[in-house]
């Protein structure tokens, strides 16, 4: 019965709206914010205070046709070599900004797939993250990884180097799906990258699965998340597949039958949701689950969940410093992105400065707005009475906002106690539209964003 009356909600909800892993979003960064005001950024933040660090690598081995991330397919290893040595410049620069050594917990390796930079590269750019940064004692030192292409001795390395945790992409086990995405990968080979990093006392594996791709059944869906829980990740992050195919042209190589429509995304989600809660796993705000000892896990029962460009994390650093093309960088003061392809920043390092093309500053509300939209992402619960009166705002500055929230009360997706909105279990699937109501930038970019559900 849950079900049936959450899919009669779909065509009243369904529309494209933000992920909402920042505020404002990406597409109100513009030029006006450039390097010079990133560094005045930098500059104040305070010396003992930590920051994390993000490393994008925007190169592959195959291009997957689902794939929304800025990534490329090159085979040269010395372009490879070449990239990392920017990253290290990159570091170098970013360091003599900052008024002091910095603490650094969390390190991220993104992409793309990391694990495509040779083994000198990759040990040359740790080596040097540890001469400019202090890494902490317990740092959480992740990287996105291809078992397609990681080879034993290279697991080995990253154990050797200090990595904690692996993140695998998986997406779909049905032959016929990854055929339609152009990404043919076996149980066995994820199964034995898996084995193999457990080996190396990496203490964390997290898998990607996608739902809505092409020739996706919930059949189908189940006899894969049935065989990932036998795998025993101690988490995965589940998207609903962005169809933004006037942003990714790749996208547009999609074979199969027609993508499925909203309902039956909807009873795919549900159905990945049921599974996964049966295998003990816990959710985490609208789309990751983890195992009760993951520490994502004790972090959300704890209401010290966070969010940003990597979905949801535990790090409560007040910087996120972004390196190599495309990179985001977030600080208090507003948000910048790094040149976005690999030929546009390798050009732009060969300025002084950094390879910064685009941004947005912060105001105080926008703080506040962004603090109400992490709660209900994050922690399903938000009193906007006390959040407003932190930043010095009148409670009322909601009215307007809670006027729109009717029909989700209505609906039973949310209740509401004057300033007090908690989001039900029903209302889970719909966070994004949730947090959405609290967006005043959104009607003017409505259409560039992903599907909801």
């Amino acid at each position: 019965m849950k079900q049936a009356v959450s899919f009669n909600r779909l065509a009243r909800y369904e529309r494209n709206v933000p992920r909402y892993t920042s505020y404002p979003t990406a597409v109100q960064f513009t030029e006006s914010v450039g390097f010079d005001t990133y560094k005045k950024w930098l500059q104040t933040l305070q010396d003992n205070e930590a920051v994390s660090l993000y490393l994008h690598v925007p190169f592959c081995d195959e291009l997957c046709k689902f794939c929304a991330c800025n990534t490329q397919v090159i085979h040269k290893e010395a372009l490879r070599i070449a990239y990392g040595e920017l990253l290290c410049d990159e570091l170098y620069r970013l360091k003599a900004l900052l008024k002091s050594r910095r603490r650094v917990g969390f390190i991220h390796f993104g992409g793309g797939t990391p694990t495509t930079l040779p083994p000198i590269t990759i040990t040359k750019i740790m080596n040097t993250i540890r001469q400019y940064f202090n890494i902490e004692k317990n740092a959480d030192i992740s990287i996105e990884l291809d078992p397609r292409h990681a080879s034993s001795q290279y697991i080995l390395l990253l154990n050797q180097l200090g990595f904690t945790r692996i993140s695998i992409g998986v997406q779909d086990l049905d032959p016929k799906v990854q055929e339609a995405c152009g990404r043919v990968q076996s149980l066995a080979m994820t199964s034995n990258c898996i084995e193999i990093a457990r080996k190396q006392n990496i203490t964390s594996i997290n898998i990607d699965l996608i739902y809505g791709l092409p020739n996706q059944t919930c059949k189908s869906l189940s006899e894969t998340i049935q065989s990932i829980i036998r795998l025993k990740p101690d988490r995965l992050a589940v998207f609903g597949y962005a169809h933004v195919p006037w942003k990714h042209k790749r996208q547009n190589l999609l074979n199969g039958e027609i993508l499925p429509d909203t309902l039956e995304r909807f009873k795919q989600r549900q159905l990945i949701d049921d599974l996964l809660r049966i295998a003990n796993y816990q959710i985490i705000g609208l789309d990751h689950y983890a195992l009760p000892h993951d520490s994502m896990s004790k972090a959300a029962k704890e209401g010290k969940l966070h969010r940003n460009f990597q979905g949801y994390t535990i790090d409560n650093a007040v910087a996120l410093l972004g390196i190599g093309a495309s990179s985001v960088s977030i600080l208090p003061k507003g948000i910048v992105q790094n040149q976005l392809s690999a030929a546009a920043y390798q050009k732009a390092m060969r300025l002084e400065g950094l390879p910064i093309a685009k941004g947005v500053s912060r105001t105080i509300e926008d703080l506040l707005r962004w603090s109400v939209i992490e709660h209900l992402m994050c922690d399903l619960y938000v009193d906007l009475e006390i959040l407003a009166k932190k930043f010095k705002r009148p409670k009322n500055i909601f009215d307007n906002d809670l006027l729109n929230l009717v029909s989700f009360e209505e609906d039973g997706l949310i209740l509401r106690d004057y300033y007090k909105i908690k989001v039900t279990e029903q209302g889970r699937p719909f966070l994004r539209n949730i947090a959405n109501i609290f967006d005043v930038y959104y009607q003017s970019s409505p259409h560039r964003h992903a599907q909801a559900i």
